[in-house]
């Protein structure tokens, strides 16, 4: 399991900064639609089941996101938003 793990670190990190910046951004998309679903009218059972499934995808693009930028490119992205602020 750990090799598996391993492996797919670094099938990760090949991947450019940009696709990772796209992968967080359906990250934020992903959390806002599995809060989002509450409003719609559907069964409590759906809304649960969609609330699953959205914010599962939400977190695995999160990790995935950080697995492919790295710790240099999140250092890339906040440098951003701490100039963004400016």
């Amino acid at each position: 399991m750990r090799r598996f793990i391993e492996r797919i670190k670094q099938l990760l990190s090949k991947l450019s900064f940009r696709t990772g910046v796209i992968v967080l951004a359906s990250c934020v998309v992903f959390y806002i639609l599995s809060f989002a679903q509450a409003l719609l009218p559907i069964s409590a059972a759906a809304k649960g089941v969609l609330w699953f499934v959205l914010f599962g995808m939400a977190k695995t693009t999160q990790y995935a996101g950080l697995a492919i930028i790295g710790v240099d490119g999140w250092r890339r992205v906040k440098s951003w938003f701490k100039r963004a602020k400016e």
